[in-house]
């Protein structure tokens, strides 16, 4: 004899159509969460996000010659894939604290040199000798400064540890009074896009936790059982027969 219980199976069938058009009936919830999300990250990037302003300067980088110990090697700037192995080295004798230190006493700036750390980027241009150092700080002004001051501190530092070496300024910093970041439309489309997202995933969870019977044709799907009345919704003006008979009626009382 089977056990009833090892008969038993329970499934979990998700309706898609009534998820859709759960969806179709709170879209309006989804429009709003998308606009209330996108306007709470404009004025976060706006107003509470401080701008950040860059100036940057481009250097020369010329490596002829060096010397190891009592041995002198000549280095040609196309059999050297120049940009890639010389920018890695100046840039960590850039960023060192020695470097970054005449930086600040030659500005007069009021930064720590962990500060002006994080505020340099350097990159070659397209992969050629030419190095670009960019500052980016909350000043406009302190980036410019900042940036030349190392176009005028970083040679003198190149060439006394390292010979055969030299760095030419190619191009100086300017004050640069358009904001780098925050970027207000990226934010704002992100703000956007997670509030849509967002409001969808709780309806969608919404409609799967949804157990009502809303009609006799979610009976008939989900449990296959024949449908022996229907109680009408007097209230419901589609239906005129019944929507009569509940108007007489109150006429009545």
């Amino acid at each position: 004899m089977v056990n009833d219980k090892a008969k038993t199976q329970d499934y979990y069938v998700v309706d898609f159509m009534h998820i859709l058009r759960f969806l179709w009936k709170k879209l309006w919830i989804i429009v709003l969460s998308g606009i209330l999300a996108a306007v709470m990250a404009f004025c976060y990037a706006a107003f509470i996000i401080t701008p950040q302003y860059a100036s940057t300067v481009m250097l020369y980088v010329n490596n002829s010659s060096f010397s190891l110990g009592s041995s002198t090697f000549s280095i040609s700037s196309s059999e050297l894939t120049a940009a890639q192995s010389l920018v890695k080295t100046y840039t960590v004798m850039l960023k060192n604290r020695t470097t970054l230190n005449q930086v600040i006493e030659k500005t007069g700036l009021d930064y720590t040199v962990d500060e002006l750390y994080y505020m340099i980027e350097a990159a070659s241009v397209n992969d050629t000798e030419v190095l670009a150092v960019t500052v980016t700080t909350e000043n406009a002004k302190d980036s410019a400064e900042l940036a030349n001051a190392i176009a005028e501190v970083l040679p003198v530092r190149i060439s006394e540890i390292i010979e055969g070496s030299s760095m030419k300024v190619v191009d100086l910093g300017v004050v640069n009074e358009q904001k780098v970041s925050p970027n207000i439309s990226r934010y704002t489309e992100v703000g956007l896009l997670l509030g849509v997202l967002i409001s969808v995933i709780v309806l969608v969870i919404m409609a799967l936790m949804d157990d009502t019977i809303h009609d006799e044709e979610y009976l008939l799907k989900t449990y296959d059982y024949p449908i022996l009345a229907k109680v009408p919704n007097l209230l419901d003006s589609s239906d005129k027969q019944y929507a009569y008979y509940y108007q007489r009626k109150k006429n009545v009382k």
